[in-house]
């Protein structure tokens, strides 16, 4: 079922859907049973599994050189996709991204996430790679997130790379994209990420998952903002605890957002972890539950492999 029919059929209703990472290569399916399992009591009509590009590493050699060599750290995510959805009967949403795919590549995994009637995708560029200083697609692969969306939007057409191909099946994958309420930091501005999320809209897009924000101000300024530019679509807001000291740092310049005042002194308050954690809770919670009376179609929760903390504010708010 389509994440947008989810929300149709809700209604009135705030859904609550979860974000888990693969494990690292080498590990197992255990580790993301083990964070999904205590979640499931709250009923998820869908799951989100991220996609994380190919790193490098310089490995040194015999000779004294050092050799770039490519590493794939967290693969599987349609085998993850399949095997939640055999778990727990509800839809899994992989992440589809630019960075590592040509296109011919990217119409093989829509192929094989059809074949396993799994029509829900999240549609991102991705981030550079830690050591180039912008993205940089593959050779023959997409640049934007926009070219990418339009690709998924012609199979659901039934048109694919290979022009031979006649009467090509007609896919059904709703699209969702990634939205910043603080803008993208590649943004010279909020007007110009709006104009891109826009013409992404207008490609084939169907809703809008929002980068993490502490400030729920910020989200329901981007909704109006983009209710304003003739952008529609559902706008689910992304959220996730701050629960450790360094994430004061780490978070907004990784993430490029800004945090409360009062969070950041509340934090730096507490007496010790257990009591940091239990601020980024209750700040949460709060944030979660004006969110839910303001009538958002689904709080969507990045997990982290941090169940028990995502449990305990889901606990409190449904």
């Amino acid at each position: 079922m389509k994440v947008t029919s989810y929300f149709e059929k809700a209604k009135d209703s705030t859904l609550i859907s979860f974000e888990v990472l693969p494990p690292l290569k080498g590990g197992s399916m255990e580790a993301i049973f083990n964070t999904l399992d205590p979640l499931m009591e709250f009923k998820p009509p869908f799951i989100d599994v991220t996609y994380h590009r190919e790193e490098y590493i310089y490995v040194k050699k015999p000779s004294g050189y050092y050799e770039k060599t490519a590493i794939r750290k967290r693969p599987g995510t349609v085998g993850i996709c399949a095997a939640i959805m055999h778990r727990y009967g509800v839809d899994a949403v992989p992440h589809l991204i630019c960075g590592g795919f040509t296109k011919e590549d990217t119409e093989n995994a829509l192929i094989d996430l059809n074949f396993l009637n799994i029509n829900n995708v999240l549609a991102l560029r991705g981030d550079a790679r830690k050591f180039e200083g912008k993205f940089v697609p593959e050779t023959d692969g997409h640049a934007y997130a926009l070219d990418l969306i339009k690709q998924i939007s012609k199979m659901n057409k039934g048109v694919y790379l290979d022009s031979n191909i006649e009467n090509g099946e007609k896919t059904d994958f709703c699209i969702g994209i990634a939205g910043y309420p603080e803008k993208h930091y590649e943004a010279p501005n909020m007007e110009n990420d709006l104009h891109w999320t826009k013409a992404k809209i207008d490609a084939g897009a169907d809703y809008i998952v929002t980068q993490m924000f502490f400030n729920n101000q910020a989200y329901f300024d981007y909704v109006k903002a983009c209710r304003e530019n003739g952008i529609n679509v559902p706008i689910v807001p992304g959220l996730k605890p701050l629960t450790k000291k360094y994430q004061l740092n780490s978070i907004p310049r990784i993430f490029h957002v800004d945090l409360p005042e009062d969070l950041a002194k509340e934090m730096l308050r507490a007496k010790n972890a257990e009591a940091r954690v239990q601020v980024g809770i209750e700040w949460c919670i709060m944030q979660s539950k004006e969110l839910k009376a303001a009538g958002v179609p689904c709080l969507h929760y990045y997990t982290m492999g941090d169940s028990e903390t995502i449990r305990k504010i889901a606990e409190a708010v449904y």
